[in-house]
């Protein structure tokens, strides 16, 4: 089995920063972590590896920064790691991200099953694991709460998916590509003789050259055209009296509005 995860370093949550004007996050003196999502992610492809055997791949888009990541991820348990890094990476849109990930599971050829977290937490889209799925021709499953089978001989994934309703069992031909929650297992935390070996692997570059990518490949198809604080929340109104009294203000105040 070969499993490939494509994680992203995003700004600590607790010190996230935006610049309003420029319509960008502050990325300058900002921790930054393994999306914790993400994280979830790595620890699902560590568990079937732990049962079927195998590895796991980790990838992420990033300047030369996000090597962190990867190691971080190294220490968990993955055996290898790739960094896409080049400048003509910088600005991409979901669609660009997609179109370097996409290249690179392609370029290994024998990918199984690709892990995402469901959304980052700096971007929130959501877009990129079904855009990747998209570009690689292969079946995506959305919000996964259990993998029950993993079945490589056999070419079959057997997944629970979490729904608005309730869940739903669903079942997909391998490769297929797969964005986890966070109900589906406990990440673990690298142990020191883990981020002792992270230290010392060798993670290569790609860029959009070793990738085959084109410019044209990687524009942006969407733009922020603005980002702006929500405006604040003014007080409601107050229905005085007994219950029955409040209940009938209540009720004329819905009927005014159109609402029942």
């Amino acid at each position: 089995m070969h499993a490939i995860v494509c994680l992203k370093q995003v700004p600590d949550t607790q010190e996230v920063k935006i610049d309003f004007d420029a319509g960008v996050i502050q990325r300058a003196g900002v921790p930054l972590i393994v999306n914790p999502f993400d994280e979830y992610a790595v620890e699902e492809a560590l568990r079937w590896k732990e049962k079927l055997g195998g590895r796991v791949t980790v990838l992420t888009v990033g300047a030369a920064e996000a090597d962190e990541a990867l190691r971080t991820a190294l220490a968990m348990g993955c055996d290898a790691a790739v960094l896409l890094t080049d400048p003509a990476f910088v600005g991409m849109d979901t669609g660009g991200t997609a179109a370097v990930l996409a290249a690179a599971v392609r370029k290994f050829g024998d990918g199984d099953v690709i892990f995402f977290g469901k959304q980052t937490f700096d971007g929130d889209t959501g877009m990129v694991g079904p855009r990747v799925a998209a570009l690689l021709g292969v079946p995506m499953l959305n919000f996964v709460a259990k993998v029950e089978e993993l079945d490589v001989a056999g070419r079959r994934v057997k997944v629970e998916r979490l729904l608005e309703e309730g869940r739903e069992v669903v079942s997909a031909p391998l490769p297929a590509a797969i964005s986890v929650i966070k109900e589906i297992n406990e990440p673990r935390y690298p142990s020191l003789m883990g981020k002792r070996k992270a230290k010392n692997v060798a993670v290569p570059t790609w860029d959009a050259a070793a990738l085959g990518l084109t410019a044209d490949q990687l524009q942006p198809l969407t733009r922020a055209a603005r980002i702006y604080r929500p405006p604040a929340r003014t007080g409601g109104e107050v229905f005085t009296g007994d219950g029955a009294q409040t209940a009938a203000q209540l009720a004329a105040k819905l009927r005014d509005e159109k609402i029942i």
